[in-house]
């Protein structure tokens, strides 16, 4: 069984750039999705970026594709997610998955994935 930890969240200013973690533990399979989500205070969990493990293809929210960024290092079986210009509408627990068998279609959906991190909490401050 797979386990995900995220690191790197933290305090920011607006304006600037964080980098988040997910590293696996366990195999990832070529089939393989991983997606990052995030979820704000007395809002629901909402999709932020996903790549396919093996075909490195990736999509983005509207609200984040010009900013942010997720790519994956496969020898260190760890994704990430580069965030730029952020706003204090960023402010939220991002949490990273596991989808064992995705489409393109589905990766955007939070039920689909089979496996969480714990979530690391990410502040921005005007």
């Amino acid at each position: 069984q797979v386990q995900l930890v995220e690191s790197g969240g933290g305090l920011v200013q607006a304006g600037t750039s964080l980098t988040l973690s997910c590293t696996a533990s366990g195999t990832i399979y070529a089939n393989d999705a991983i997606g990052w989500f995030r979820q704000a205070p007395t809002k629901d969990r909402e999709f932020v970026a996903a790549v396919r493990w093996r075909l490195n293809d990736k999509i983005y929210a509207d609200s984040v594709k010009d900013r942010f960024t997720i790519s994956r290092d496969a020898a260190a079986n760890t994704v990430y997610l580069q965030m730029n210009n952020l706003k204090s509408e960023d402010t939220a627990v991002y949490y990273c998955a596991v989808d064992r068998s995705p489409t393109r279609a589905t990766m955007k959906i939070s039920s689909e994935y089979d496996i969480w991190g714990q979530g690391t909490q990410v502040t921005i401050s005007d």
